[in-house]
């Protein structure tokens, strides 16, 4: 069974109650997932190799550790995981971003596939699979079965927020899987919103609501 790491930290613990709170603005709200996404970077990255090289510091040379191995590939689901993007961009500027578009049918909760455009090289990549929450698990399973399809086998996943059901359905399908967020919250409502949960992040994000 896949493993789900919940990042307590104080700082992400603070701003995650912030993206939660109703009143939060657009603006707010997008800057503190930006800035949610680049702390937990900082964990989700700590498993990359490193490798030794000789540098020449100001007073001798001098042997120390660079990011060696495979490089890293983000793909963000459509929409609401370009929210996060930007915030792991800042911490591995060359990491390559690739897109998802998949969303959930509002009646059958199943979801549909529209869109994809993944790096090229991407079944050589460790991937960072984002999206903001992680719900019935469905749109998650959908995106693990087209990288995996395509070669991809290295691959975690990231969000804010996780419901029980979405985590115990994307182990279910993928066990091996690593699962990164900030919080697992109690359960999903009768419409697939993750309860206490933020509401629709999409529209959270960019205004639509």
């Amino acid at each position: 069974m896949n493993e789900v790491i919940i990042l307590d930290h104080p700082l992400i613990q603070h701003k995650l109650t912030m993206i939660r709170d109703k009143n939060t603005q657009v603006k707010e709200f997008r800057e503190l997932v930006d800035e949610l996404s680049n702390l937990m970077a900082y964990e989700v990255t700590r498993e990359i190799e490193l490798k030794e090289i000789e540098i020449e510091t100001p007073i001798r040379k001098a042997k120390s550790k660079v990011v060696s191995g495979k490089n890293i590939a983000i793909i963000a689901i459509l929409r609401a995981g370009l929210g996060m993007v930007d915030g792991i961009l800042k911490l591995i500027p060359p990491a390559k971003v690739g897109h998802i578009g998949i969303y959930r049918n509002p009646e059958t909760l199943k979801p549909v596939e529209y869109y994809a455009k993944v790096p090229s090289d991407i079944k050589n990549r460790k991937i960072i699979i984002v999206d903001p929450m992680l719900a019935t698990g469905g749109t998650a399973v959908a995106c693990v079965d087209y990288l995996k399809k395509n070669g991809s086998m290295d691959i975690k996943f990231m969000c804010l927020i996780a419901a029980p059901e979405g985590i115990n359905y994307l182990q279910k399908y993928h066990p091996d899987i690593k699962i990164y967020t900030a919080a697992v919250d109690e359960r999903l409502n009768s419409h697939g919103y993750i309860v206490p949960g933020l509401g629709d992040a999409g529209d959270r994000l960019f205004g639509t609501k």
